[in-house]
């Protein structure tokens, strides 16, 4: 039991770095990422350096909740979030190579890692835990 202390200990500072250094990125104004929302959205470039600067927030905020008390929504969310920005790396109007992709899959899979060792919730409520 205490290893897995460990090991939960272990992924939740590694989600926290993950999700502040790509919240920090974000709140700057990462030029490549304005970019890649205003092609996604076909939003201008003020709207999307806006959309991108929430989406910072977010990011730090899964952050500090993971980091502090994680919760099985949050975690859900850091999975389908970071599996998807990643899959967004080969798309056409990104143009990365799919190595991209496949060098963030840790990304999104730490934050699985935990959910399963926390327990996959069975009703909607333990989602809230």
């Amino acid at each position: 039991m205490k290893k897995m202390k460990g090991v939960e200990w272990v992924l939740r500072i590694a989600i926290f770095g993950t999700f502040l250094g790509h919240g920090i990125f974000a709140l700057q104004g990462k030029e490549s990422w304005i970019g890649w929302v205003a092609a996604l959205t076909g939003w201008n470039t003020l709207l999307a350096t806006q959309a991108l600067f929430f989406i910072g927030l977010i990011d730090i905020s899964v952050a500090v909740i993971v980091l502090l008390r994680p919760v099985n929504i949050v975690l859900l969310w850091a999975v389908l979030w970071a599996f998807w920005t990643a899959l967004m790396r080969p798309l056409p109007f990104i143009g990365d190579p799919i190595w991209d992709f496949v060098e963030r899959w840790a990304n999104w899979g730490a934050p699985l890692a935990l959910l399963l060792l926390r327990g996959w919730p069975r009703r909607l409520r333990d989602w809230f835990k």
